[in-house]
C-alpha cells in the first residue's frame, strides 16, 4: 500500500510538472501561394492566396506541434490553342485544409524546420468540362524563423498525393501511374503566434 501510495504520488505530481510545461498558443497565419499541377503540358503557375489560424502547442524549447486550418486557393494556368492563337486560363481549385506540422526547433532558437500530414476538402472549383476530386491527401515540408514577438516567417512546399481526376490506371489504355495529376504548392508567408500566460 505504501509503494502504491509513492508511485502514485510521483505520477501525480510528475503529470503537473510536464502539464506545466506545455504552452498553448493561438495565431493567425496568411501568404503566397504558387501552385501548379503536375504532368499537364504547357500549364504554367498560378499565384493566389491562404489564410488561416493555428494552435501552436509547445512541448519543450526543441519541439513543438501546430495543428492548422486554412483556406487554401490553389491550382494552375493552362493554355490552349484555339483559332490560330493560344489562349491562357487560370484554373481554381480552392480547399480547406487541415493539417498539423510537427516544429524542430535548432538549440531551441528561432529558426525551425517543419513537417506533416494535411487533408485538403475542396469547396470551389472553376473547371466546366470535368470534375475534379473532392479532397486531397498532403506531405507539407519547410524550414521558418520565429522572433521572440511571435511573428514567425515561413517557405513551405505542399506535395498533393491523390490524382485530382481520380484516374484508374490501366495498363491498357496507355495511362500510368507516373502520369498521375497532383497538386503541387509552394507557399511563402508569416504567421503570428498570440502570447499566452
Amino acid at each position: 500500500m505504501r509503494k502504491f501510495a509513492v508511485i502514485a504520488f510521483v505520477l501525480f505530481f510528475g503529470i503537473q510538472y510536464s502539464q506545466a510545461q506545455v504552452r498553448v498558443s493561438p495565431g493567425l497565419r496568411g501568404g503566397l501561394n504558387i501552385s501548379t499541377l503536375t504532368n499537364i503540358d504547357d500549364n504554367s503557375s498560378k499565384t493566389d492566396f491562404y489564410i488561416g489560424g493555428l494552435v501552436d502547442i509547445r512541448f519543450n524549447k526543441f519541439f513543438s506541434l501546430q495543428p492548422e486550418i486554412n483556406y487554401s486557393r490553389q491550382g494552375d494556368e493552362g493554355r490552349y490553342f484555339e483559332n490560330g492563337r493560344y489562349y491562357s486560363e487560370k484554373y481554381e481549385l480552392n480547399y480547406i485544409t487541415l493539417g498539423a506540422v510537427a516544429k524542430f526547433n535548432f538549440n531551441g532558437g528561432g529558426f525551425h524546420l517543419l513537417a506533416g500530414p494535411s487533408l485538403d476538402l475542396k469547396v470551389d472549383d472553376n473547371y466546366i468540362n470535368s470534375r475534379p476530386e473532392d479532397f486531397d491527401l498532403a506531405i507539407v515540408g519547410g524550414v521558418g524563423y520565429t522572433l521572440p514577438n511571435g511573428l514567425t516567417f515561413e517557405a513551405r512546399i505542399k506535395q498533393g498525393l491523390v490524382d485530382i481526376y481520380g484516374y484508374d490506371y490501366y495498363d491498357n489504355d496507355g495511362y500510368y501511374t507516373n502520369d498521375a495529376i497532383l497538386n503541387q504548392v509552394f507557399q511563402i508567408g508569416i504567421s503570428y503566434r498570440f502570447k499566452t500566460k
